[in-house]
C-alpha cells in the first residue's frame, strides 16, 4: 500500500513548499540550505524574507542570481514593520516579534489564504515549513487544510529545556528559590545529573512568571507538539537521547544535519554564502601564512552584544596567552561605542604581531583553515555544528537562547571544550585559551576528530542525517497527496 501511495506521490505534480524563517541570520542561512535541497529533489520552494533580510542578503551575496539555477525556486518578501535603520540585534528580538505580528503575519495570511498562494491561486502552497517560534503557522495551516512542519533552528538540547518549563514550573524548580546557579535541575528528564541552573537559557534567571520572554516560551510550547513534524538542523549519535525524549513529545522528527555539510553532499561541491554581513576576506591570506593549528578564531556571532569592559577582557586574555588569534568583531556588537576607542598601546603592539580583527568573516571557510586550531565562541547552534564538522575544540562563552545548554554539551558530555559561561575575566581567559591551545591541545583535538567524523557519515549517503532528509521530502509528497485527496 505504501509504494502504490508513494508512486502516486511520485507521478502527481510536485508539492509546494513555503519556507518562513526567522529573520535572522542563523535561521536564514539554515532554511536556505534546506530549500536548496528541497530543489534538488524537484520540489517547489517559495522563500518568504522580510525585505529588510532580502535587502542585506542582495548587498552581501549573489544569493538571487544563484538561486536561478532552480526554475521551481522564488523567493517572496514581506516587510517586518520596523524602520530600515532599527537596530536588530539580540537586544532587540521582541520588539522585532511584536512588530511582525502587527504587519508581517497579517501580510502572510493573506498571501496564503486568498492572496498569491492560496488554495485557489495557480500556484497554491501544499506545505509550509516555519521557524518554530511562528505559533501563529498553526491556525493559518489548520485553515487552508496543508500540513505545518516547524524547524527550529536552536540545538534540540536547547530546545528541550525550552519544552520542559511547564514541567519544571508544577515541580517548584522555577522560578528558582535562592541564587545558587550550580544547583542541579533534576526535572529536565534526559539531563539530570549534569543540567544545573546556570546551564539553562538565560531567560531562566527571572523571577517574574509574567516575564515576556517566558510566556512566548509557553505559548510554543503549546503549539510546537500541534505540526505535522519537526526538523532539526543535527544528527542522531550526537544528540540521540534528547531526540528520544522529542518523540514523546512529537513522533515524526527528522534530525538531517549539520545542514552546511549536508548540502556539500548532496551537492558533490562548495556552496555559496547566505550572510547578511559582508565578509572580509583578507584573513584568509592573513590565516595562510599561519602554522598549522596554531590559531584560536574568535567570534560572538550575528546577534551578541558586549561590553567595553569585556572586549577588553577577552583581548587581554587573548594577548597574554601568546596564541595567535583571529577575531570578529561586528559592528554594532559592543554596546556603547559610539566611536572608535583608543587602543592600550600593549594590546594594540601584541595585535599586530600575532593578531587579526575583522568586522565579519567567512566562517565555514575560516573553521576549516589549517592554521585554526580552536574557536571563542557565543556558542550559537550553527557555529557549534560548524566547529564540530572541521574538528575544531571550543571555548564557550554564551549570551542567550540555547547557548547556555549548548556550552554544557560541549563542554560536559561531548568533551569538545571548555565553558566559560558567566564569566569574562582576562586570567581565565588566558588559561582557557593556554589549555585548549596548549596544555590540553591534543586530548580536545582527537575528540574533536572524533566527532567531526561521525557528523560527517551522517551525512554521507546512507548516513542516518542522510536517511532523515529522503524521508522528510517522502512525507512531505505524501503529506500532499493526502491533502489533496482530501
Amino acid at each position: 500500500m505504501d509504494n502504490e501511495r508513494a508512486s502516486a506521490s511520485a507521478s502527481a505534480s510536485p508539492p509546494h513548499v513555503l519556507i518562513f524563517p526567522l529573520p535572522l541570520q542563523g535561521p536564514v542561512n539554515c532554511m536556505l540550505k534546506l530549500a536548496e535541497m528541497f530543489c534538488l529533489d524537484g520540489l517547489q520552494v517559495t522563500f518568504l524574507n522580510t525585505q529588510y533580510i532580502q535587502k542585506c542578503l542582495l548587498n552581501c551575496t549573489n544569493i538571487e542570481s544563484y538561486f536561478q539555477r532552480y526554475p521551481s525556486f522564488r523567493f517572496e518578501t514581506l516587510p517586518d514593520g520596523l524602520p530600515e535603520d532599527s537596530s536588530r540585534t539580540a537586544n532587540d528580538i521582541f520588539k522585532m516579534l511584536d512588530s511582525m505580528e502587527a504587519v508581517s503575519v497579517p501580510i502572510f495570511e493573506e498571501m496564503v489564504t486568498s492572496g498569491t498562494y492560496g488554495p485557489s491561486s495557480e500556484k497554491p502552497i501544499t506545505c509550509i515549513v516555519a521557524d518554530g517560534i511562528f505559533c501563529f503557522a498553526v491556525d493559518i495551516a489548520k485553515r487552508i487544510g496543508v500540513p505545518l512542519l516547524y524547524f527550529d533552528t536552536i540545538s534540540p538540547c536547547g530546545l528541550w529545556t525550552y519544552l520542559c518549563l511547564p514541567k519544571l514550573i508544577e515541580a517548584g524548580e522555577f522560578p528558582f528559590k535562592g541564587d545558587d546557579l550550580d544547583e542541579l535541575i533534576v526535572n529536565v528528564p534526559g539531563m539530570e545529573g549534569f543540567l544545573r541552573r546556570r546551564d539553562l537559557p538565560s531567560f531562566y534567571r527571572t523571577k517574574d512568571l509574567n516575564d515576556p520572554t517566558i510566556q512566548l516560551v509557553l505559548n510554543e510550547d503549546r503549539h510546537l507538539p500541534l505540526a505535522q513534524g519537526l526538523i532539526f538542523n543535527t544528527f542522531e549519535d550526537l544528540e540521540e537521547p534528547i531526540l528520544s525524549q522529542m518523540r514523546k513529545i512529537s513522533p515524526k522528527i527528522y534530525p538531517i544535519g549539520p545542514l552546511h555539510t549536508h548540502l556539500k553532499t548532496r551537492l558533490a561541491t562548495e556552496t555559496i554564502s547566505n550572510s547578511i554581513w559582508k565578509e572580509d576576506r583578507s584573513c584568509i591570506p592573513w590565516l595562510d601564512m599561519q602554522p598549522i593549528k596554531s590559531v584560536l578564531f574568535v567570534s560572538i556571532g550575528s546577534l551578541a552584544v558586549m561590553t567595553m569592559d569585556q572586549v577588553l577582557e577577552i583581548w587581554y586574555g587573548l594577548v597574554n596567552s601568546g596564541t595567535r588569534f583571529l577575531w570578529v568583531r561586528r559592528p554594532g556588537s559592543v554596546v556603547g561605542l559610539e566611536k572608535e576607542f583608543e587602543i592600550p598601546m600593549d594590546l594594540s603592539l601584541a595585535t599586530k604581531e600575532r593578531g587579526y580583527i575583522v568586522s565579519w568573516a567567512p566562517q565555514e571557510e575560516v573553521l576549516s583553515h589549517p592554521a585554526i586550531g580552536g574557536f571563542l565562541t557565543h556558542s550559537g547552534w550553527n557555529s557549534t555544528l560548524e566547529s564540530i564538522v572541521e574538528g575544531k575544540p571550543m571555548i564557550c562563552w554564551p549570551y542567550f537562547v540555547d547557548q547556555q545548554v549548548n556550552s554544557r554539551f560541549v563542554g560536559e558530555i561531548w568533551k569538545l571544550g571548555l565553558d566559560m559561561k558567566d564569566t569574562c575575566d582576562r586570567k581565565i581567559v588566558e588559561r582557557m585559551v593556554r589549555e585548549l591551545m596548549e596544555s590540553k591541545k591534543e586530548e580536545f583535538l582527537q575528540r574533536a576528530d572524533q566527532i567531526s567524523n561521525v557528523s560527517k557519515a551522517s551525512v554521507s549517503k546512507g548516513g542516518c542525517s542522510y536517511k532523515y532528509l529522503d524521508k522528510l521530502i517522502e512525507d512531505i509528497k505524501l503529506m500532499t497527496l493526502s491533502t489533496s485527496q482530501a
